[in-house]
């Protein structure tokens, strides 16, 4: 049972590092390449995991040895756009200027149902409305409207706006205080007390959430009580 456990242990973690290195992505927003490694290593791992005879470094060697593959190939792409284009595709437009692109549906195997649907998700209920739709290499469509068919901004009204958009800063995450955020923002233990009374709270085991944006706004949820 205690050796079931540890090769479960192990076989986890290196999984969790390995697709940590592969950077933040979505499963629908991976690359083929991608999606294949994880599909094989997913398949590495549960061997030594159900088979005790089976060496733990039968599977972990293999691992590790696809997981430098990755990180080779993704040198590669960085550096060799030829490469790129081999392993990862191209951008394949199948709309353009409100007129389908048949051929390329036909290439790449895409419906005019799973098309319309895709459409339908983003707003746009006319191909006529769209003047490119372009079908990425992680299988993502990205839709651009024509621009009459967008809604005006600001700037096209000729309206002078103030800049509101700030990034809030996480000071107190459920009751742990962050105090490298603290301290990046410049505050200290003195400003926490202090804010925390202003809320009528005496600690941060208190708050389940506390930010600070850019114009010094603070945000303060309290804990609620458990039943």
């Amino acid at each position: 049972m205690m050796t079931a456990f540890t090769r479960t242990v192990i076989l986890y973690f290196l999984i969790m590092i390995g697709l940590r290195l592969m950077g933040k992505r979505q499963i629908g927003e991976l690359e083929p390449g991608e999606l294949v490694l994880t599909m094989m290593i997913s398949d590495l791992a549960t061997v030594p995991m159900q088979d005790f005879g089976i060496p733990l470094l039968a599977g972990v060697i293999p691992i590790l040895t696809l997981l430098a593959l990755s990180m080779l190939l993704s040198q590669l792409s960085l550096s060799s756009l030829r490469f790129r284009r081999l392993a990862c595709g191209t951008p394949s437009v199948l709309i353009r200027d409100g007129r389908l692109q048949q051929e390329a549906m036909r290439k790449n195997r895409y419906t005019l149902d799973e098309l319309l649907e895709e459409l339908r998700g983003q707003g746009c209920s006319s191909i006529e409305d769209v003047k490119y739709a372009v079908l990425e290499n992680s299988g993502r469509l990205s839709v651009l409207p024509w621009t009459r068919k967008q809604p005006p901004t600001a700037a096209q009204l000729g309206l002078e706006v103030e800049e509101d958009v700030t990034l809030p800063v996480v000071l107190i995450n459920d009751g742990r205080l962050l105090r490298r955020n603290l301290t990046a923002q410049g505050l200290d233990d003195a400003w926490l007390r202090k804010t925390l009374r202003r809320e009528g709270l005496d600690s941060p085991q208190k708050v389940f959430l506390l930010t600070l944006d850019e114009t010094d706004r603070v945000v303060c949820i309290k804990k609620e009580e458990q039943a």
